[in-house]
């Protein structure tokens, strides 16, 4: 998928810090989404509260995702799912006659950053809707300022089920962590027949805590054994410690609920102790940089995802193609969920009877059997979607599907 530059990369970093003393114009909404920069100079947002008046012809959505930092290949392919979606709608017409368009912040992998992007969202932008993040951390912290804005928030790929519960403004399209929890354990029990397993966790991220916990309660329940949990902290480089620890415990293999920027690394120090069992993992895996880090020792490891490149169904294969036209690679879940995540919202937009908070929330609320390219949404009563969940396995330089795991 697209990369950004270097020195484009630097740009956002500088803006991120710059936009706390400077108000940003919004983006003129010709397009899909534009990346709010330091010196853009695009007609002013339009006033209302989050609701775009009568006779303007741009509805503005806002997006905060990490476009720097550890997690920027996940804020990179959302974007560009959500850009994809916003051009396919505005080539269609828009919503309600009027155009789409999307301001977007980088919130650098950082919680406070993702809680200031959506402050200056919600005061300044005037937006009428969020989407984002994909961290569950940093969803937490946006989900706070939009609930108490009453802006409408749909996160693509959080997990933690904390998010949701923040508030009847806040949503998600993808499955949650005790069911993604569930789907490894399972695995693990049925299909690889593993007897014992060695967990290690990021102890300052609710992601990964959260998929411990249920992983060990559903791994035991099956009748395995957890020999050991051990911690790491997002941002560590050095987990021989850890490893060699696990090492002593002798397990089939090691539960590592993080993000590939850690879990490449993870896997190559494993194999430096002595440990040669295979990694399992979840969604926060799914980049290509995790090949590029782990190497031919994250080989035969497993994760569970949202959705399968190798899905035959014609509406993923055309998404596929658009994608791949339009930004020279593969989508990953996480484009996949940005562009469902987008489409949800446009088509709630289209149903609600005006653009105010309530009316939008209510009909993204009311979201039942939506088409989506990784797989099928229905919003339950606690704002989550239910659906399926794949496990892939790692392997050179690409994933393989495996199986399906139904809720």
């Amino acid at each position: 998928m697209r990369r950004l530059a270097p020195m484009l990369l630097a740009a956002l970093a500088v803006f991120a810090a710059a936009c706390e003393k400077k108000t940003q114009p919004a983006p003129s909404g010709e397009g899909g989404s534009q990346t709010a920069q330091q010196g853009q100079q695009k007609p002013a947002t339009p006033p209302g509260g989050g609701e775009v008046p009568a006779g303007s012809d741009v509805i503005l959505l806002g997006e905060v995702g990490a476009l720097s930092g550890g997690q920027a290949t996940f804020g990179i392919s959302t974007r560009d799912g959500i850009d994809l979606a916003l051009k396919e709608a505005n080539a269609a017409g828009g919503v309600k006659g009027k155009k789409l368009a999307v301001r977007v912040y980088d919130n650098q992998s950082k919680p406070e950053e993702a809680a200031q992007a959506t402050t200056r969202l919600v005061t300044q932008d005037k937006v009428v809707l969020i989407l984002g993040d994909v961290a569950s951390s940093n969803s937490l912290a946006m989900a706070e300022k939009a609930q108490t804005a009453g802006v409408p928030m749909i996160t693509p790929s959080s997990t933690n089920p904390k998010v949701t519960e923040t508030g009847d403004y806040i949503f998600r399209v993808c499955f949650i962590d005790p069911f993604q929890g569930f789907v490894m354990a399972k695995f693990a029990r049925a299909n690889l027949k593993l007897n014992k397993v060695a967990v290690l966790q990021d102890n300052k991220s609710a992601y990964s805590i959260g998929l411990t916990d249920v992983f060990t309660r559903k791994f035991t329940e099956m009748g395995g054994k957890i020999t050991t949990t051990e911690s790491f902290s997002q941002g560590d480089t050095d987990y021989r410690a850890q490893l060699t620890a696990i090492r002593k415990t002798q397990p089939d293999a090691i539960y590592v609920p993080g993000y590939y920027s850690e879990v490449g690394v993870i896997a190559r120090q494993a194999r430096e102790v002595g440990l040669r069992v295979p990694l399992l993992g979840g969604d926060g895996w799914d980049s290509s940089k995790l090949f590029e880090l782990g190497g031919s020792a994250i080989q035969g490891s497993y994760f569970s995802n949202h959705y399968s490149p190798d899905n035959p169904d014609p509406k993923v294969q055309k998404f596929i193609a658009d994608y791949k036209a339009a930004y020279g690679s593969v989508p990953d879940a996480l484009a996949a969920l940005g562009y469902d995540a987008a489409r949800v919202a446009i088509a709630a937009l289209e149903r609600a009877k005006d653009l105010s908070g309530p009316a939008v929330r209510d009909a993204i609320a009311q979201t039942k059997d939506f088409p989506g390219v990784a797989g099928t949404i229905t919003l339950d009563d606690k704002h989550n979607a239910v659906k399926s969940a794949v496990v892939l396995k790692v392997g050179d330089g690409k994933t393989e599907y495996v199986t399906t795991v139904n809720p």
